[in-house]
């Protein structure tokens, strides 16, 4: 009886450690089972980071170009003016007595040339005679047109339409010549400059043809887009040779004057790229700096191959060497699988594949 039972409870036994083992086969190849794609081909844009400084298209210091005392400011910092507008004035009485006298010689010599040249006209002088007079009135007309522009020059006026900067002097300081009184800008366009490395000056002369209006966009300082695009309209003749990049110039309308001279930003320069080849991140990984994806060759088996990553948007990488567009890629469970290891897998459209991902491409 002691038998029976004993083989009995051995029969359940067996039957459960069977039982068990197939149920683990069976979960252990669900979990073998991988999701496989393959890499997408389509157009789409990168879009590339510059710091940036933020210039006015005309951007100047107005000196004093006489000596005097500041006898008048007539406008206030920050305001705008118009081309021609009076902004400063330098004590003026020296230099209209300099004129006043220069104006009674002119007069003078005036005088004296008429007096000669009815002489002359009668052979009572020589003509050399009549020749110095002339000579003295020419003289005395120069020195009466200098002594008008040191006047002039008392007056400091707007030189095109603008923004007056912060004041350097006050009323009543006296000036010497050259001293500076204030920046003046003119902000209704700006030029915003932003440094380019070498690498990526190259792939932007490969891609963007001469003809073409390149339209950049700028985040400013508070993380907000400027309402306007930029137009990159020139790049410097030479490349510093200390940093390795090269100055890019865009300039961009400013019609509410909201940017002003000497501001930062952040310039976005998007780029299009045709035929693009597109994986998604997650399928890479990376040994000694080297970027890797698994391969699944024609016998389904395990083989991982190195890529040359061109450029990556938000979740994924643009390939420019290492695959094709009709390899299979693993797409999950990277850790999960050897080298040269059979796999079973279920095969995902590559639009799928991306278009699970949070995708900024165009």
């Amino acid at each position: 009886m002691k038998n029976r039972i004993f083989m009995l409870i051995s029969l359940c036994g067996t039957l459960w450690i069977a039982s068990c083992t197939t149920h683990g086969e069976e979960y252990k190849e669900a979990e073998t089972t991988f999701l496989v794609t393959s890499p997408l081909i389509m157009d789409t844009l990168i879009t590339k980071d510059y710091v940036s400084q933020i210039h006015s298209i005309q951007h100047i210091e107005l000196r004093a170009q006489e000596r005097g005392y500041l006898q008048k400011i007539y406008v206030d910092e920050g305001q705008l003016v118009k081309k021609g507008q009076l902004l400063f004035k330098i004590m003026p009485n020296l230099y209209q007595a300099e004129q006043q006298s220069a104006k009674a010689e002119v007069d003078f010599a005036e005088i004296e040339y008429q007096n000669t040249k009815t002489l002359a006209d009668r052979n009572i002088v020589a003509p050399n005679e009549l020749a110095m007079a002339k000579a003295k009135l020419s003289k005395a007309q120069a020195e009466l047109a200098l002594a008008e522009v040191h006047l002039a020059f008392t007056e400091i006026r707007a030189p095109f339409d603008g923004i007056i900067g912060r004041f350097r002097v006050r009323e009543g300081s006296l000036l010497d010549e050259g001293e500076l009184l204030s920046e003046f800008s003119d902000n209704s366009k700006m030029w915003v400059y932003y440094n380019v490395p070498e690498a990526e000056y190259l792939e932007y002369k490969a891609e963007v043809k001469s003809q073409e209006n390149v339209i950049v966009h700028l985040l400013m300082a508070n993380n907000k887009y400027f309402a306007y695009q930029g137009i990159v309209e020139t790049i410097e003749a030479d490349f510093n040779n200390e940093t390795g990049n090269i100055a890019f110039r865009a300039t961009f309308p400013n019609p509410d004057g909201l940017l002003r001279h000497g501001e930062t930003g952040n310039i976005e320069m998007r780029i299009p790229l045709i035929d693009a080849l597109l994986i998604p991140q997650k399928t890479t990984f990376e040994v000694l700096d080297k970027k890797y994806v698994y391969v699944i060759d024609s016998e389904n088996k395990i083989r991982s191959r190195e890529i040359t990553i061109a450029a990556e948007i938000p979740h994924i990488y643009i390939i420019s060497a290492g695959l094709e567009k009709t390899d299979k890629i693993l797409l999950e469970g990277l850790r999960l699988v050897r080298e040269n290891e059979e796999i079973h897998f279920d095969f995902v459209q590559p639009h799928t594949a991306l278009s699970q991902l949070s995708l900024y491409a165009e």
